[in-house]
């Protein structure tokens, strides 16, 4: 899972980014401050997997992995190439979901672009830039679509009719994520690699005090908008991120924090995509692999290995819950927790599961 961490300059974006990767992108107080992407991997937090190794006396333990991509700030006419337009936008077209950080604190010390603070209207910046560069995209799309179309092409047809739509509704300042497609013109649109298609989460950067005003006011805009909400604080986060593990743990008990920012990040990340973790177990190693929503166990087998899919033969499958309950593998058989599953079983979060297959 690839997310593109995104806003105005000055926002608290590679303060947060730091905070949830440790990675020390360049922070400073002045737009443009980043200009290439940072990229920092970050393993997802899954108390399951020290369960498992010290069942198994695993030799590794490997989370899944979450990649994020510091972006450079957006200003207004970026769809045109203001600013480092056309480079943020080349960029944001290669993750799978947009983290949109979204400044919700009043700090006279730091410097805001727009010189005020107001949550919804720099969230409507960045919408609108993104529309206008999904709107060009579309209009290049429908011209050529339609060309081939009238010149005996029935099979653009469907391309045509969902142009149009994309258009109309582009026009009337939405994002595409926001528009009701079937199940053929979902396949269709993702040809189209449209900025505004992409999911989002929004984190609303807040100060030490909490949520706030600017927080509720951009909750209630993107109700409708098919998009997560998470509030934290960049700058406590950040805090956090260079304390030892038993320190942290204290400071957040202190905080009454339940959950850090990055734990709430792939929680609504995991949630918006659709995105769940099966299990693999054994003496050398104890890992988590990610899958959609859905996924059979032929493709599931074929994120460890393409081989794995194409020699499938069937999966052993365990619940998390039975396995840990039982003892162990063998004592989980014994019970007749274990099922051997076929080509069809659509894989579940917390299965443990061993593949067979034949090559």
């Amino acid at each position: 899972m690839k997310l593109g961490v995104v806003g105005l300059p000055n926002v608290g974006k590679s303060t947060l980014f730091n905070a949830i990767t440790k990675a020390g992108a360049e922070c400073a107080n002045y737009p443009f401050c980043t200009i290439e992407p940072n990229v920092g991997m970050v393993f997802v937090p899954d108390k399951r997997l020290d369960v498992l190794t010290q069942m198994y006396n695993a030799k590794k333990t490997t989370p899944a992995v979450i990649e994020f991509v510091d972006i450079a700030g957006l200003v207004k006419g970026a769809s045109h190439g203001e600013g480092l337009g056309n480079k943020f936008l080349s960029h944001i077209r290669e993750v799978d979901a947009i983290v949109h950080v979204v400044r919700c604190h009043d700090n006279s010390k730091i410097i805001h672009v727009e010189g005020t603070v107001d949550a919804v209207r720099d969230v409507e910046i960045i919408n609108t830039e993104l529309i206008l560069a999904d709107l060009e995209t579309v209009q290049k799309r429908l011209e050529k679509s339609t060309k081939l179309f009238k010149s005996g092409n029935k099979n653009e047809e469907a391309n045509v009719n969902l142009l149009k739509r994309l258009d109309e509704h582009l026009s009337n300042e939405k994002p595409a994520r926001t528009l009701p497609l079937s199940d053929e013109e979902k396949k269709l649109i993702k040809d189209y690699f449209l900025l505004t298609s992409k999911p989002v989460l929004y984190v609303a950067n807040t100060d030490d005090n909490g949520e706030n005003e600017q927080v509720q006011a951009l909750r209630d805009y993107v109700k409708d908008e098919n998009a997560a909400v998470v509030s934290l604080c960049a700058k406590t986060e950040e805090e956090l991120s260079g304390l030892s593990d038993e320190e942290r743990k204290l400071f957040q008990e202190e905080l009454g924090m339940d959950m850090s920012g990055l734990d709430k990040l792939i929680t609504a990340g995991y949630s918006l995509l659709g995105l769940i973790s099966y299990l693999t177990a054994g003496e050398k190693e104890v890992r988590a692999w990610t899958i959609k929503q859905g996924t059979k166990a032929p493709a599931a087998a074929g994120v460890i290995h393409t081989d794995f899919e194409k020699g499938f033969i069937r999966a052993e499958v365990v619940s998390y819950d039975d396995l840990v309950e039982a003892g162990s593998f063998v004592k989980a058989k014994e019970k007749g927790k274990v099922r051997s599953e076929g080509k069809e079983y659509v894989v579940k979060d917390g299965d443990v599961i061993l593949f067979r297959f034949n090559v």
